[in-house]
C-alpha cells in the first residue's frame, strides 16, 4: 500500500538500520534484557501517554498517508454517489463536507469517509487504509454498470499524494504561517484547494482527535518539507505522533473505528450515525440497504453504540457485557486506558434498553467480572471549530 513522504522517510531509516553490522543483528537473540527493551530509535518517540495529552494540550503532527484519497467528477457524480452513500451530498455546499458510510444491500456498513463536494461536478473523499481494496472494488463495480446506463462519471485515485492531519490548539497558529488563506474564516468540515508552504494543497478542516484540525493533501514530492515547516514553526510544541496516540485520542472523543466499532453486519443506525442519514435521504431513500435502515428509523434499532466507563483492568475488543444480573448483553469494540481523564474507557454495542447513560453494567477481562457504568460520549469534549 501507498506511504507518503515521511512514511518514505520511515522507509529509508529502517533500510539503513537494516543494513547495519548484521553480526550485531544476529546478536540479537542472545542479548541481554536490558538491551532488549529499547529500539535504536526509542528516544524519538514520545509514550502514548505523553502524546495523547501534548496533541490536547499544544498539538501533534500524524503521517496519515495510508488513507486513501479520491475524486469523482463528471455531471452525474453526485447522484452516482448518492446510490452508494447514506449523506444528502446534493445539498452540501460546495467547500464543505460531511461524515458518511458506505452501504451494502442489507444496510450494514462497508466503510465510513469524510465527503466533500469541492463543486457540483467534484467530490473529493477519503476512506479507510484497511478498505482500500474492497471499497475502490465496489465504487468501480457500481461505476461501470452506471456509466453503461449513461451516466457521466469518473473517478481518480490519488496516489500521487500524502496526507498529513496536524490537530490541536496550535493547529491553527502554526499552519497560518504557512499560507496566505484567512484559516478563521475556514469552519469544521471546510475544503479548500490552496497553497501551504508554496505547494497546492486539499486542505479540510476535520481530524480524528476530537481537536479542532486540518488534513492536508500535499504532492508527495512536498510532503517532507511540509512537515518540517510545520515542526519548526511550533517550535518543538507540535510533535509527531504515531497511530497509538491516535487510537487513544479518536477513543476518548467518542469515534469509531472501522474493523472495530463498525463493521459490515452494523448499520448506520446501530452505530449511532441516525444524524448522518440526510432528511431527504429519509424520505426518498436510493441508497444500497435503505429499506433494512428505514426500517431502523421507524421501529428502532435491536442493538445500540454505547460508551462506559469501568474499574479494574482496561476492556479490550470482545469483553463481555454483562447486566447487574449477569447476562449477557452485549461486547465491547474499543478500549483502554484514557490518557487524559486517567480512567479506564470503551464503547460497545448492547441490547435496546441497555444503553442509556448510568446503566450499571459488568464486564468480564480475562474471566472476571468488573463494574461499569454507561456513560455519554464524547468522554473528552470536542473543540471542533465552528460558526458562533
Amino acid at each position: 500500500m501507498r506511504g507518503g513522504g515521511l512514511w518514505q522517510l520511515g522507509q529509508s531509516i529502517r533500510r539503513r538500520l537494516a543494513q547495519a553490522d548484521k553480526k550485531a543483528v544476529a546478536r540479537r537473540y542472545f542479548a541481554s534484557e536490558a538491551d532488549l527493551r529499547k529500539t535504536v530509535l526509542y528516544d524519538f518517540h514520545d509514550s502514548i501517554m505523553e502524546s495523547t495529552v501534548n496533541c490536547r494540550e499544544n498539538g501533534s503532527l500524524f503521517d496519515v498517508s495510508h488513507m486513501c484519497g479520491l475524486s469523482l467528477k463528471g455531471k452525474d457524480c453526485i447522484p452516482f454517489l448518492e446510490k452508494l452513500v447514506i449523506a444528502d451530498v446534493t445539498a452540501l455546499a460546495p467547500g464543505t463536507g460531511t461524515l458518511s458510510v458506505f452501504t451494502n444491500e442489507k444496510g450494514g456498513a462497508i466503510d465510513d469517509s469524510v465527503i466533500t463536494k469541492v463543486k457540483d461536478d467534484h467530490i473529493y473523499l477519503v476512506v479507510n487504509a484497511g478498505c482500500r481494496d474492497k471499497d475502490l472494488a465496489h465504487i468501480e463495480e457500481h461505476m461501470k454498470a452506471f456509466k453503461a446506463k449513461g451516466g457521466d462519471v469518473l473517478w481518480h485515485i490519488h496516489d500521487e499524494r500524502s496526507l498529513l492531519a496536524l490537530q490541536g490548539p496550535l493547529a491553527t497558529p502554526v499552519l497560518q504561517h504557512l499560507t496566505k488563506e484567512d484559516l478563521s474564516k475556514i469552519y469544521f468540515s471546510d475544503f479548500r484547494i490552496i497553497d501551504i508552504n508554496s505547494s497546492s494543497c486539499f486542505l479540510t478542516r476535520t481530524g480524528y482527535t476530537g481537536e479542532d484540525g486540518f488534513e492536508i493533501s500535499v504532492p508527495s514530492e512536498h510532503a517532507v518539507d511540509l512537515a518540517k515547516a510545520i515542526l519548526e514553526k511550533s517550535e518543538g510544541k507540535v510533535r509527531l505522533t504515531g497511530l497509538g496516540a491516535r487510537d487513544s485520542l479518536r477513543l476518548e472523543a467518542g469515534l469509531r473505528l472501522y474493523g472495530n466499532d463498525m463493521e459490515q453486519h452494523i448499520t448506520p443506525v446501530e452505530a449511532g450515525l441516525t444524524w448522518a442519514i440526510g432528511k431527504r435521504r429519509r424520505a426518498e431513500g436510493g441508497f444500497l440497504g435503505a429499506e433494512t435502515i428505514l426500517e431502523q428509523l421507524e421501529e428502532g434499532p435491536k442493538i445500540r453504540r454505547i460508551g462506559f466507563i469501568s474499574a479494574g483492568p482496561p476492556a479490550r475488543s470482545h469483553s463481555e457485557i454483562q447486566n447487574d444480573k449477569g447476562a449477557n448483553i452485549g461486547e465491547v469494540t474499543s478500549g483502554g486506558f484514557s490518557p487524559c481523564l486517567k480512567k479506564n474507557i470503551a464503547m460497545g454495542y448492547v441490547k435496546s434498553g441497555s444503553h442509556k447513560a448510568g446503566t450499571k453494567v459488568k464486564i468480564r477481562v480475562r474471566g472476571k467480572a468488573y463494574d461499569g457504568v454507561v456513560t455519554k460520549m464524547p468522554f473528552v469534549p470536542t473543540k471542533y471549530y465552528k460558526p458562533s
